[in-house]
């Protein structure tokens, strides 16, 4: 079916004077009415021509990124004197368009922090694609979007998440901080009773045993309290990590070799899966072998009759995505969805805080995780981590 110019085109010489003055002035204001509408849009946008020389932009885009020239494209219908990142004052987003240009990928983006004019940080995310008509190359599109208020209102979501959980902390505290008092308070009332007895009679103190006895009871209540104030501690101050470059095939490896005697004693076995060669990571060394060796306990706890420990690694959307998997007796999904609530156990002699610190430190370290549970058939708990931008680059030019 041909287009309102294809039909025009085909005619143009059998129109007259008037026709051709009507037909200008209708395709004028179509070009103005698209020229509105990219004017109005939040988002802005860059096209260039196949060497990154600039013929458009709108003003979102020339708000958002600042130019080295007050007018960077001549005219109307001229493409920019110099290549688009020569005329960017932005020098991380320079260096990321020329790469991109460079090593003509076929999608990027990235996410940078700018300041305004007025001092004041802006977070936008870059973004560029192929411009393609016709299943031809005709130039590249370039995206900026201002996400900084989105961001705002994740970090306030957090905030508002992490004050949550404090305040379901400090309930599951006074819990489990009231046993204690209260039986500190009945053996002390217990000597009490008994020293008074004394006084009001001969003056014998009770025997040495019965006083011990009652005072031991008393000193294993307040270490008790002692450690449920040392774990909440633990639980509710930010966590100093050390983040250093890491390969993690190389310390799941080696905490496989510290682990596997422990296994071999209660018949399971160990399957390792790990990615030929992985980008490091910027991980802390004592808080990740803290992490593996809390989800290795609780996939053993949960195979008392043997099994399998599968733990594996891969790359996927520039994340190492590490999987610790057991075949053992699994949770319902009640319990699943309270594992990493603190102070949540179903074990006899746990604290509750295990998965709790586990969750805690992956979210520090930028990562995520996940828990997948089945009764019966086993858990599968999946972290994904970050990987650093200089090793995506690194990966990718592998690749290519």
């Amino acid at each position: 079916m041909q287009s309102f110019e294809e039909k025009i085109a085909s005619r143009i010489e059998k129109l007259s004077k008037e026709q051709l003055l009507q037909l200008f002035s209708t395709m004028n204001e179509k070009k103005s009415t698209f020229d509105a509408v990219l004017s109005s849009l939040s988002i802005g946008l860059l096209v260039c021509d196949t060497d990154g020389f600039l013929y458009h932009s709108n003003k979102a885009a020339e708000r958002l990124l600042s130019f080295s020239v007050k007018n960077p494209i001549p005219g109307d219908s001229f493409a920019s004197e110099k290549p688009l990142w020569n005329l960017l004052e932005d020098q991380d987003i320079a260096d990321f368009l020329k790469d991109f240009f460079d090593r003509q990928k076929a999608h990027a983006s990235e996410e940078f922090t700018v300041q305004t004019p007025g001092g004041s940080p802006r977070i936008l995310i870059v973004s560029a694609m192929p411009l393609v008509q016709e299943k031809k190359l005709k130039g590249i599109l370039i995206q900026i979007e201002d996400v900084t208020e989105r961001r705002n209102q994740q970090t306030l979501l957090r905030r508002m998440e992490n004050l949550a959980s404090l305040t379901n902390l400090a309930a599951s505290v006074a819990h489990e901080i009231k046993n204690p008092l209260g039986s500190i308070s009945i053996h002390i009332q217990l000597i009490q009773k008994a020293l008074k007895k004394a006084r009001e009679t001969d003056g014998m103190l009770p025997d040495p045993k019965f006083t011990e006895h009652y005072l031991d009871i008393v000193n294993e209540e307040i270490e008790r309290l002692n450690k449920i104030i040392v774990d909440f501690l633990f639980a509710v101050r930010p966590i100093s990590a050390t983040l250093v470059p890491m390969d993690i095939n190389k310390l799941l490896r080696s905490m496989a070799e510290f682990i596997k005697p422990e296994l071999d004693s209660k018949k399971i076995e160990l399957q390792l899966d790990l990615m030929t060669k992985s980008p490091d990571l910027m991980l802390d060394e004592q808080l990740t072998k803290q992490v593996i060796i809390n989800l290795v306990q609780n996939s053993v706890a949960a195979m008392k009759d043997g099994g399998i420990l599968y733990i594996s690694t891969k790359f996927s959307d520039d994340k190492i995505i590490l999987t610790i998997a057991d075949n053992g007796e699994g949770m319902d999904e009640q319990t699943l969805s309270r594992i990493f609530e603190p102070y949540f156990t179903t074990k006899a002699n746990g604290t509750g805080l295990g998965l709790t610190m586990v969750y805690k430190i992956i979210k520090e370290t930028g990562g995520d995780i996940h828990a997948k549970s089945f009764p019966g058939e086993g858990t599968i708990f999946t972290i994904s981590l970050p990987v650093p931008q200089k090793e995506l680059r690194l990966i990718e030019q592998k690749e290519d």
